[in-house]
């Protein structure tokens, strides 16, 4: 599946972690990509990585630790790109927030 503004994705940065959201804006020149209802992909289980969750979600979202998703995020130093199934977008939403 192409990746198009308006596709749920994860984006990987060099600093700022693993994001997954509806992709705004991305300049692959500049490394920049914009991301609404995003969440912080901050430890997963149940996939092996960042490919597999894109693909099949989480088999243990119980034990993942995803924030409440931010209205928006632009993330700098953009690495990765993956496109999200329709599974795997499920199972990302699946994730129960996590707060301390």
């Amino acid at each position: 599946m192409p990746i198009t503004i308006g596709s749920y994705v994860i984006v990987r940065t060099y600093s700022a972690g693993a994001f997954a959201g509806t992709i705004q804006a991305l300049d692959l020149e500049r490394r920049v990509a914009t991301l609404s209802n995003a969440r912080r992909l901050w430890s997963w289980a149940g996939a092996a990585s960042l490919s597999q969750l894109a693909q099949s979600g989480s088999s243990r979202p119980g034990e993942c630790k995803f924030p409440a998703a931010v209205t928006e995020v632009i993330l700098l130093e953009v690495i990765e790109v993956l496109a999200v199934t329709a599974a795997g977008q499920a199972g990302i939403e699946a994730v129960p927030v996590w707060a301390k």
